[in-house]
């Protein structure tokens, strides 16, 4: 149940400090990838996925889709990662949602069961699809300029 009354400063300051944290973290994160672009090549080292083993992760290009998001180049997130591109505004909802119960007191956010498992059959599917010669010019990691 959601108090009703207005809590003090302090307790709001206090129900906040997780999200906020995370909030702060992200932020410097975004500040890092908006300065530093990670399309110069080797400028964020390599992925071992593709180094040893010649495959595209799931993750691959997550750091230039993220950089092409925060710099408003949507098309270019797309083609670096279809997956992260419709999966950061989700995590940023979540995020929306999990700060404003924490601030009003509300319960913890619950996720249902087959959450984990839907998601675990998206990222392998997705992964082995990017991997198909046919698909990857539409969802591979878009090659470094």
């Amino acid at each position: 149940m959601l108090s009703t009354g207005t809590a003090p400063p302090s307790q709001v300051l206090r129900r906040g400090a997780v999200p906020f944290a995370v909030a702060a973290v992200a932020a410097a994160g975004a500040a890092v990838l908006v300065v530093r672009s990670p399309y110069t090549p080797l400028s964020y080292g390599l992925c071992p996925s593709v180094l040893l083993l010649g495959v595209s992760c799931p993750g691959c290009g997550g750091l230039r889709a993220t950089h092409d998001l925060l710099t408003g180049d949507l098309a270019g997130a797309w083609l670096a990662n279809p997956l992260w591109t419709l999966t950061a505004p989700l995590l940023v909802a979540v995020w929306g949602v999990w700060t404003a119960r924490r601030l009003r007191g509300g319960p913890p956010l619950t996720t249902p069961s087959w959450v984990p498992w839907t998601v675990l059959v998206v990222v392998v599917a997705f992964t082995v699809l990017r991997n198909v010669p046919a698909l990857v010019p539409y969802l591979g990691p878009a090659p470094l300029p």
